[in-house]
C-alpha cells in the first residue's frame, strides 16, 4: 500500500462532530493563518452523537431540567449549576450569532428554533419542589421570565396535547420559559464544517480512521488509514484534539499521556418514541421535562419534545436507556472490553459495585416491551394512539469513570476536558449537557492549551468582539445579560 507524504499541521482534530467543528472554527476566527485539519472515520460529519436523531436537541439552558437544581435533605435547593449552564448556553449563542453576523455563515433557522421549555410534575412533593425552585430561580435575571402554574386552564394553553383526557381534579403543576430553543446540532455542525472548509489552510478528511498516535519530539505523529482505499497517511501536528464522542477514550488511551491513566467509560445507549403525525405534532409546541425515576441516570429524565429537523417538525419522547458494549452507535462490541487497562480496572470495579441500582435500571429498560414504553408516554399524553409512535434508536453516550481517593472510582454524568501537561493534546470525555455548552468548553480548552496566544492583544481583541459578555459577567451583570441575550436572539431569529 502506498504511503502518502507527511502533512504538517498546527492543529489536528479527530472526529467531525459539534466539538471539533466548534473548536476548529473558533481557532480560525482567532488566527486565520493556522494550518488545520479534521479527520473523521465516517463518510461525513455529524453522523454520530451530533446527528439530530441521536440527541435530544434541547438547547440546554437549565430552564426545564430539574436535575440541574438538586434538592438537599433539608429541603434547600441549589441553583448554582443551573446558573452556570444557562450562562454557558448564552456564550454558545453569542458565538453562533457572531458567525451569522459575518454574513457568510448561513441561515440560523437551519439549526435553531424557538421552542418554550417547561417542567411538569404531578404529585404534591414534586409540586412543592417545583414552586420553590421557580421562586428561587426567578430572583436571578437569567430566569426572571419563568412562570409557574397549577391551573388546568393555563396548562391547556401551554400543553394542550398533554391535557387531553385528564381529570379536572388531577394535581398538576408546570413552569414555563417561552425563550427556550430546539437545536439541530447536526445541522449546526454541517454548517460549521462548510464554513470552515471555505477558509484557507483548513480541511476535512472523511473515511479516515486513526490507527496510531505517538509523540515525535515536540509534535504528535498521527497515522490514519483510509477506509475505502486502505492507504495510510502520516500527520504531524503541534496540537491534537480528540473530539470523537464515545470514541475519544480509546484515542486518549492510544496517546499514552499520563493524564489518561485511570479513566474508564460506561456506555449507555438510548431510544426514543417518535411521532410524525401532523395532527398530533401541531398540538404540542414545547420541550417538557419531568423528574427522573429513582435509580435512573440524569440523562434519562423523561421528556416530550418538539423537534425541528431539516424543516420538518416531529415529537420525541424518552429517552429509554439501553446497554451495549459499543462506544459509538457505529462502533464495535469490543469497544468496552478493549478499553480496560491495569490503570482503570480498579475504578471500573468500584463503580460497578457502587451502582447496582443503575445496573438494575438499565436491565429493566432493556427488557421493556413497546407497550411498556407507551405506558410511560401516557403519563405525559394520556390519549395517545400507539399507531402514531415508532421506536427510534438514539446515539451512544459514554459516561466517565474516574479515580476517586475515597471510593476508588466514581461514575460521572457530565463532560470532562482531559489535557496533557504541556497542552499539546486534549480530549473531551462524557455526555450531557455536552453540545449546548460546547463553546464554553472550547474557551476553557484555549485557556489550558493555548495560554500564550490567549494572552496576546490580538486574541483578546477578537474574543471581545465575538463574546461581548463572558461567563461570570453573564451571571452577575443583569443589564449586560439582557442586552447580550437580546442581540443574540435577534441575530439567531429567536425573538420572533
Amino acid at each position: 500500500m502506498a504511503q502518502h507524504n507527511q502533512t504538517s499541521l498546527d492543529v489536528l482534530l479527530i472526529g467531525a462532530g459539534i466539538m471539533s467543528s466548534t473548536l476548529a472554527v473558533l481557532l480560525k476566527e482567532l488566527d486565520p493563518s493556522l494550518r488545520l485539519e479534521i479527520v473523521e472515520q465516517m463518510q461525513d460529519g455529524a453522523l454520530e452523537s451530533s446527528n439530530p436523531w441521536n440527541n435530544a436537541g434541547t438547547g440546554h439552558a437549565a430552564l426545564c431540567e430539574l436535575n440541574y437544581t438538586p434538592q438537599a435533605a433539608d429541603g434547600s435547593i441549589n441553583i448554582s449549576k443551573a446558573l452556570d449552564i444557562n450562562a454557558k448556553f448564552e456564550e454558545s449563542k453569542q458565538f453562533w450569532a457572531h458567525l451569522v453576523e459575518t454574513g457568510t455563515f448561513g441561515n440560523p433557522q437551519t439549526f435553531i428554533t424557538p421552542v418554550p421549555h417547561l417542567s411538569f410534575v404531578n404529585n404534591p412533593k414534586d409540586i412543592d419542589f417545583l414552586q420553590k425552585r421557580a421562586e428561587l430561580l426567578k430572583q436571578h435575571h437569567a430566569f426572571e421570565h419563568m412562570e409557574f402554574t397549577t391551573d388546568h386552564a393555563q396548562l391547556r394553553q401551554w400543553i394542550p396535547l398533554m391535557m387531553e383526557g385528564r381529570n379536572a381534579d388531577e394535581t398538576l403543576a408546570a413552569t414555563r420559559v417561552k425563550g427556550g430553543s430546539d437545536v439541530n446540532f447536526g445541522g449546526l455542525t454541517k454548517q460549521l464544517l462548510a464554513y470552515l472548509t471555505q477558509q484557507p489552510e483548513a480541511a476535512l478528511s472523511c473515511n479516515e480512521r486513526v490507527i496510531k498516535i505517538e509523540r515525535q519530539g515536540e509534535q504528535w505523529k498521527v497515522t490514519t488509514k483510509n477506509l475505502q482505499s486502505g492507504t495510510k497517511r502520516t500527520l504531524l501536528a503541534k496540537f491534537v484534539f480528540l473530539g470523537a464522542g464515545g470514541g475519544a477514550l480509546p484515542l486518549l488511551q492510544m496517546s499514552g499521556i499520563p493524564e489518561s491513566k485511570g479513566y474508564g467509560g460506561f456506555p449507555v445507549s438510548g431510544q426514543w418514541l417518535r411521532c410524525d403525525n401532523p395532527e398530533v405534532v401541531e398540538k404540542h409546541r414545547a420541550k417538557v421535562y419531568s423528574q427522573a425515576s429513582v435509580g435512573a441516570p440524569p440523562m434519562s429524565v423523561p421528556h416530550l419534545d418538539t423537534r425541528v429537523v431539516d424543516g420538518n417538525t416531529s415529537l420525541l419522547f424518552g429517552p429509554y436507556a439501553g446497554f451495549t458494549t459499543k462506544f459509538l452507535k457505529f462502533g464495535s462490541f469490543t469497544d468496552l472490553p478493549l478499553s480496560i487497562r491495569l490503570g482503570n480496572i480498579g475504578p471500573m470495579l468500584s463503580v460497578a459495585k457502587d451502582n447496582m441500582d443503575l445496573t438494575r435500571y438499565l436491565i429493566s429498560e432493556v427488557m421493556q416491551s413497546m407497550d411498556q414504553r407507551l405506558e410511560s408516554l401516557k403519563k405525559f399524553y394520556p390519549t395517545l394512539n400507539k399507531a402514531d409512535w415508532r421506536l427510534e434508536v438514539a446515539g451512544q453516550r459514554v459516561q466517565i469513570i474516574k479515580k476517586d481517593p475515597k471510593k476508588g472510582g466514581v461514575l460521572q454524568f457530565g463532560t470532562e476536558l482531559v489535557a496533557s501537561q504541556d497542552g499539546s493534546l486534549a480530549a473531551l470525555l462524557g455526555a450531557s449537557p455536552g453540545a449546548s455548552v460546547t463553546v464554553s468548553i472550547m474557551l476553557e480548552l484555549l485557556e489550558r492549551c493555548f495560554p500564550e496566544q490567549l494572552q496576546s492583544a490580538e486574541w483578546q481583541a477578537k474574543l471581545a468582539t465575538i463574546f461581548p459578555a463572558r461567563l461570570e459577567a453573564l451571571k452577575t451583570d443583569a443589564d449586560l445579560y439582557r442586552s447580550t441575550q437580546a442581540r443574540s436572539n435577534q441575530l439567531l431569529g429567536l425573538d420572533a
